[in-house]
């Protein structure tokens, strides 16, 4: 039992021993596999080394080939894109040679607008193979560019008449007419191109101001030559009278033409062009206007005196177009401004000037009524005044820029004004229409101050004079009381007052001077005083000497003479009916 027990352990133990054997054998094998296979590694990380160092080079030269085949690529294309305009360059030139009306306005746009692409792109690339083709580009570039503003001008003069007769639309009060809307979008189609490539000034609006200005300046003429025919007068002495004048209506057409050429402006051109396209269009017709104006200021002054109230009604009639124009566009108030300067400053000047006229007529009188009649220069003056209500609103403006009694100084008189005024050149405080009556005022102060001095030059006794003057302020009463000067100088003729006193003064002190020839003192003290009774003055006159006598029948004598030729006086003065009493 035991020995079979002892077999069996001992084959166990021999056939652990053949696996254990059989491990180690696998276990060397595998450790001598581990060793090559490292072996190989070693050997295949060698030969990749060798072969990184080989292609890495190659790769490095196999991407340059790459870009530079890629910009190959890109130069080809590009050349290909430059080509396309020289190739269809001939079919550009024979739309620019067809020109707008014939091709087509969008579509010869169009072809400009490919040729300037075209042309940009050929420059931008500096290739000297493409220098000729450059050059014929800017050739048909410059002369689609020439035909356009070539058509634009047609198209315009197509559009505008030579003239209209203006007073066909002042009359009827309607509005100027203004240019087609299909022309406007074509030539606005125009201008928009030509706008966008100028480098410098728009050649559009030269052409455009060249048109349109010599249609308002021919439809304008006619009323130019009114304004100064209806100036000239048959009777050198008669007064202009308010709207005799054609300036009103060549004003009222000048702002209805400009405020619709100012329309069709803004509907062509950017707005940035405008003012400049306003201005140049409307200098032929402001400069015809300023020298229409320069003539009717000669004629003014040279009729002064019955004409300077042309001067208001220009000055009142421009300074409205001016604002007009202004409000409805922005422009031409400088331009306005200079052109009215002339007749403004006559206007002005013709206050102090009138003032001196007055002088100057009373002055230059030879002879006076012996009768104390009034003058003519006095209704003359005061008609004057009258006449002046009527253009009250220009000379108030004048007067508030010249200033309270500014009329009595040359100077402030001269005062040179470029613009037309504003209200930040005025007193804000001051009235024009009491300045006004403050100037009639001193106009009426003036005359009778001139009058007085040459009533006593020329007539014979204070009676006259003093009749003379109350005649005179008569006359100015009755010229104020029935005109429209009456609200005006109601409250403001206290000085008249001063002049009727020293009117009655004179009159009165005629007798006061005949009377003075009797009220002399006789000295009884030196003789023998009688008694007092009934027979004094008896006694007393038997008392003086012949002397005294002689004496006392000269102061008679005297006062009858000046009695008599006071009295023929005045009973001449009451015949002839002037003297009025109150």
């Amino acid at each position: 039992m035991a020995v079979g027990l002892s077999n069996g352990r001992h084959a166990a133990d021999e056939e652990a021993r053949a696996e254990v054997d059989v491990l180690n054998s696998r276990l060397e094998k595998t450790t001598q596999l581990t060793k090559k296979i490292q072996a190989c590694l070693g050997r295949l990380e060698a030969t990749g080394k060798s072969v990184r160092d080989v292609s890495g080079p190659l790769t490095g030269e196999t991407k340059k080939l790459q870009v530079l085949g890629n910009n190959i690529e890109a130069v080809i294309a590009a050349i290909e894109r430059l080509r396309q305009p020289a190739d269809s360059k001939s079919d550009e030139e024979a739309i620019i040679r067809q020109g707008p009306e014939k091709a087509g306005l969008s579509n010869y746009l169009n072809s400009i607008k490919r040729l300037n692409k075209a042309l940009e792109n050929m420059k931008s690339s500096n290739l000297r193979a493409n220098q000729q083709t450059i050059a014929d580009l800017q050739r048909l570039i410059k002369s689609g560019n020439t035909q356009l503003e070539n058509s634009f001008d047609k198209m315009l003069r197509g559009e505008t008449p030579r003239s209209i007769e203006p007073l066909q639309y002042t009359t009827k009060n309607t509005p100027f007419p203004l240019l087609s809307q299909d022309k406007i979008s074509r030539l606005s189609l125009m201008n928009s191109y030509v706008s966008g490539n100028s480098l410098s000034e728009n050649p559009l609006i030269k052409i455009y101001a060249d048109v349109r200005a010599q249609y308002l300046s021919q439809t304008l003429i006619n009323l130019a030559y009114a304004s100064v025919n209806t100036a000239k007068k048959k009777s050198p002495d008669a007064i202009y009278r308010a709207g005799t004048n054609g300036i009103g209506m060549y004003a009222q057409a000048m702002e209805g033409l400009f405020v619709a050429e100012y329309d069709n402006i803004c509907n062509i051109f950017m707005r940035q062009d405008w003012g400049p396209a306003f201005q140049m269009t409307c200098q032929a017709p402001l400069a015809e206007l300023a020298r229409t104006i320069r003539e009717l200021n000669n004629h003014i002054k040279a009729h002064l005196n019955t004409d300077c109230y042309l001067a208001y009604e220009v000055t009142e009639i421009m300074s409205n177009l001016s604002n007009n124009i202004e409000e409805r566009t922005g422009e031409l108030k400088a331009t306005l401004a200079a052109a009215l300067k002339p007749v403004r400053e006559t206007g002005k000047s013709s206050l102090a000037e009138l003032l001196e006229d007055t002088k100057r007529r009373v002055g230059a009188l030879q002879t006076l009524p012996a009768d104390g009649s009034p003058v003519p220069v006095i209704s003359e003056t005061m008609q004057r005044l009258q006449t002046m209500v009527d253009f009250l609103r220009p000379i108030s403006s004048i007067m508030i820029s010249l200033g309270d009694g500014g009329w009595k100084s040359a100077a402030a008189a001269n005062t040179s004004m470029d613009g037309i005024p504003s209200l930040a050149s005025f007193d804000i405080g001051a009235d024009g229409k009491d300045i006004f009556a403050h100037y009639c005022t001193d106009t009426i102060d003036v005359l009778m101050s001139a009058l007085d001095q040459k009533a006593r030059a020329l007539l014979k006794g204070k009676s006259v004079w003093g009749v003379f003057l109350a005649n005179s302020i008569i006359i100015v009463e009755r010229m104020v009381r029935d005109s429209d000067l009456k609200p005006l100088l109601e409250g403001r003729l206290s000085s008249l007052e001063g002049w009727r006193k020293k009117a009655k003064a004179y009159y009165s002190d005629a007798s006061r001077d005949v009377s003075m020839h009797l009220l002399d003192t006789i000295h009884t003290n030196r003789s023998q005083r009688p008694a007092s009774g009934s027979s004094e003055s008896t006694s007393i006159l038997k008392g003086l000497s012949s002397k005294d006598k002689d004496n006392i029948k000269s102061k008679f004598q005297t006062f009858n003479a000046t009695f008599d030729e006071s009295r023929c006086s005045n009973l001449s003065t009451i015949a002839s009916g002037t003297v009025t009493t109150r």
